[in-house]
Parts: structure tokens; C-alpha cells; sequence
């Protein structure tokens, strides 16, 4: 057999080595902004009456093969697929006359033909009747369609939330523990597949084959450290030569499928670890961004409702596509916009500058402003004394004005009898 070391624990070293505190905000919140499914997608309610094909099975009626006995026994009256179908055609009808009915003598709607089925239905259990107490014969077609619909739901809620238990069951062990290590967020499959196949290869070995014998030793001696190659392979030659290697491989087997059990579940229990620790850090990221914007500023700016709102949810709801292909935030995408969709890297270099130096960023946004004040201040100051420079100017003309002094003689002017007074 080869010598090679094939130590069980340092070939999972090599491919599940995971750092005590590898919290890798890229998967978190992606590149360029926050591409992770911090928050649930929830889907848009289904309407019972909307243009689309309903699964209506679970109305279907119970088996009804019975020991020949029961034959003699009442039987319960089931609901056939032809009477659903009926019954919601009779519903949409009338629904149809109660809100087009707009005449004050209009006849009442019959609504026998419902309530005899709804009782029917409930009674076979295949219809969930609701949890208050209002008598069946009161309901409108509107309470039937509710109660419908409701019912049509829940049997959509099961079957989604059954269905991947169900599968994930009838997988092979190996698949299993796959999905839950991708459901876990793990991404190296091939590191992860390459340790299931070494573990499956162990498993396999068997301890009263003589050819598997030697390498059920070597594998166990390597696990426990027992020293070099050398010493491993000196110490099975002992064994072989004195007939005891069939026993030594019969007694380590056990515990060597117990080795191997350890390895993967410590695998699965990193990755989960590296989980929890994730979402750790997306709800520290939240918490954070939700404190920082409820005070109502940032930097000496007042925050409205609405802006606030604007800043929170472009921050940690990821409702953008990606490049990458995951869902991204307003910050990532725009980003990406302004990086390679409608290039405007002038916006994209005035961002990094400020996040790159926030105080250098605005000590030069004050001085701008700064200066466009000073600017301002110097025009009205011109203004105003080319103003009153002008009002002076006019009152030295009116002193520079000839007037004679007292002494001076002087004529009277003669009055103009036509002048107006």
C-alpha cells in the first residue's frame, strides 16, 4: 500500500480550515452595496378569483376504500370535483347580482346552494371552517368566498412549506447534508464533496478484508497522531507479522467511522457558526443604521420622515438587482448606475472622496460655501456704495451751483403773466 499521509484531519484541514471570527461582509451586503436577503421576500397575496389555476385538491373527497364490513355502514356523503366547480361558478355568479344589484326590490340572493355545501364540506373535513362565531346560514357570498379562499391558502401554505422538508427526506444522506450546508450559506461544495467522499471511502472499508485491513490501521494510527509515516507503516509491518492486523483493523473500525462522523458534523457546525455569526452582524447592521437615522441628522443636517425613510430602506432593504446576480441595495445600486450603466464617475469620485475623507470633504464644501457667502457679501457692499455714491454725487452738483452773494446787485425778474401757479 502507499505511504502517502493520509491523515483524515489534515485533509479536512486543507478544505474546511474556517477562521475563528471570518464574518465576510461581502456575502452579507455584497459589492458594491448590501446584496443580502437581510429581510424576507413577501410574496403578494393570491386572489381566489384571479385569472389563474387553482389548486382545488384538497377539496377532494377521502378515500373510500373500506373493509367489506363498512359497506353495510352508513357512508358519509363526499364532494366531488365537478361539485367544487360547480359551487364556484354559483359563487361568481353570485357575487356578480350582490354588486349589481343597485335597485331597491331587487329579490334577495340565494345562498342555499353554498351553505348546504360549505356544511357538507366541513363535515367531511375537507373545509376549515373560521374560528368565529358567526353561524354558517348568516354568511354573505362575500364570508363563502373569504372562507373559500382562506382555505385555498392554507392548503398552499402547507404544501410549501411540506414540500421541501419532504424532499430534503427523501434525499441521500449525503444530499442532505449538502443542502444543509448550502442552506447555511457554505459555498465550498468541492472542499465539502471532497470530504464526504474520503468519509464514504472509510465507511466502506471492511475489517475482514484482508486487503482493507492494513489501510483500517493506517487510517486510524494517522487520526490519532501516533507518530511519522515511517513509524505508522513500521508499526502495521509489527502487527502483520505477528497476526494481529485482522484484530487491530476490527477493533479501530468503529472508532474510525466515529472519526469520520466528527469531521463532517464539525464541518456542518462552522459553517453554521459562520451563519449565526452573519446574521449577527446584519442585525447589528440594521440596529445601527436605525439609530443613526432616528435622531433626525447627520453631519448638522435635519432629517424629514420622508428622507428618513428614503435613507433606511436604500440601506438594508436589498431591492435591486445586481450584477453579480443577488438582490442589492439603493447604495449598491446606484453605485453600479453611476459606474457602468449611465457613467457619472464625476458623482462617483465626489462619493468616494467623502467617504474616503469625510472631514477634508466637508471642510471643502464649507469653504465653497464659505466663499460663495464672502462673494455675495462684496457684490452688495459695491451695490450699495456705487448707490450712494451716486446720491452724492448729485448734491456736490447741486452745491457747485452758482448763487450770488448778498452784496452782488441784482435785478427783479419780471413776472410772466401767463405763468401757471
Amino acid at each position: 500500500m502507499s505511504t502517502t499521509n493520509n491523515n483524515p484531519e489534515d485533509q479536512v484541514q486543507d478544505s474546511t480550515t474556517v477562521e475563528q471570527v471570518d464574518v465576510n461582509i461581502d456575502e452579507i451586503f455584497g459589492m458594491p452595496g448590501a446584496e443580502s436577503v437581510m429581510l424576507p421576500e413577501e410574496e403578494k397575496p393570491k386572489s381566489m378569483f384571479s385569472k389563474e389555476t387553482v389548486d382545488t385538491s384538497f377539496f377532494d373527497k377521502p378515500d373510500s376504500k373500506k373493509d367489506t364490513d363498512s359497506e353495510t355502514s352508513q357512508k358519509k356523503e363526499t364532494v366531488s370535483d365537478d361539485e367544487v366547480q360547480e359551487a364556484f361558478n354559483e359563487l361568481d355568479n353570485l357575487i356578480s347580482q350582490e354588486e349589481d344589484a343597485g335597485n331597491k326590490g331587487r329579490p334577495k340572493v340565494d345562498k342555499s346552494g353554498l351553505y348546504e355545501l360549505a356544511q357538507k364540506m366541513i363535515e367531511d373535513g375537507s373545509l376549515i371552517p373560521f374560528d368565529d362565531d358567526k353561524p354558517l346560514e348568516e354568511y354573505s357570498t362575500k364570508d363563502f368566498r373569504e372562507l373559500f379562499e382562506a382555505n385555498l391558502q392554507e392548503k398552499e401554505d402547507t404544501i410549501r412549506q411540506n414540500t421541501p422538508k419532504e424532499f430534503f427526506q427523501s434525499l441521500p444522506e449525503e444530499l442532505q447534508i449538502a443542502a444543509k450546508y448550502v442552506a447555511d450559506g457554505g459555498q465550498d461544495l468541492k472542499g465539502l464533496f471532497r470530504t464526504l467522499a474520503y468519509v464514504e471511502e472509510i465507511v466502506q472499508l471492511d475489517p475482514e478484508s484482508a486487503e482493507d485491513q492494513e489501510e483500517i490501521a493506517r487510517q486510524y494510527l494517522y487520526a490519532t497522531n501516533f507518530g511519522t509515516p515511517e513509524e505508522i507503516e513500521s508499526e502495521i509491518d509489527d502487527w502483520k507479522d505477528l497476526g494481529k492486523l485482522e484484530q487491530k483493523a476490527l477493533q479501530f473500525k468503529p472508532k474510525l467511522d466515529k472519526m469520520q462522523e466528527k469531521i463532517v458534523a464539525r464541518q456542518l457546525a462552522e459553517q453554521e457558526n459562520k451563519k449565526r455569526q452573519q446574521e449577527e452582524a446584519a442585525k447589528y447592521y440594521m440596529d445601527n443604521v436605525y439609530n443613526t437615522l432616528s435622531v433626525g441628522d447627520i453631519g448638522g443636517i435635519k432629517l424629514d420622515r420622508k428622507t428618513q425613510s428614503l435613507l433606511y430602506s436604500g440601506l438594508v432593504q436589498p431591492n435591486y438587482p445586481s450584477i453579480s446576480g443577488k438582490p442589492t441595495n439603493l447604495l449598491g445600486h446606484l453605485l453600479e448606475k453611476y459606474q457602468f450603466v449611465e457613467p457619472r464617475h464625476d458623482l462617483i469620485a465626489e462619493a468616494l472622496w467623502l467617504l474616503a475623507d469625510p472631514n477634508g470633504y466637508k471642510n471643502k464644501v464649507r469653504e465653497i460655501g464659505s466663499k460663495e457667502a464672502t462673494e455675495k457679501v462684496v457684490r452688495q457692499l459695491k451695490t450699495e456704495q456705487s448707490r450712494r455714491l451716486t446720491s452724492s454725487g448729485g448734491e456736490e452738483e447741486e452745491e457747485k451751483r452758482y448763487t450770488p452773494s448778498r452784496s452782488q446787485k441784482t435785478i427783479k425778474r419780471q413776472n410772466n403773466l401767463f405763468k401757471r401757479f
